[in-house]
C-alpha cells in the first residue's frame, strides 16, 4: 500500500486530479469525486506490476503566472 500525492485543480466545469508520484490524472464534478476517481485510476494503473515506478515527492508548491501567447 502507498500514499498517492496529487493537486486538483477547476477546469471548466469539472475538477481534475492529477497525481504527482506517476503520470495519471482523473476529473470528476467534485473534488471528491476527482480525487476518488484518481485513487481507481492509479490502482489501475499499477495493477499486475510486481515494483511500480514510482516518484516520491518531498515538496509541492502552487504558482501562476502570465506569459505572451
Amino acid at each position: 500500500m502507498r500514499s498517492i500525492d496529487y493537486c486538483v485543480f477547476r477546469e471548466d466545469e469539472f475538477y481534475v486530479a492529477q497525481c504527482l508520484n506517476a503520470d495519471v490524472s482523473s476529473f470528476g464534478h467534485s473534488r471528491e469525486e476527482a480525487v476518488a476517481q484518481l485513487r481507481e485510476a492509479v490502482e489501475l494503473y499499477f495493477e499486475g506490476e510486481a515494483k511500480p515506478e514510482w516518484d516520491n515527492v518531498s515538496e509541492v508548491s502552487v504558482g501562476q503566472e502570465r506569459i505572451h501567447a
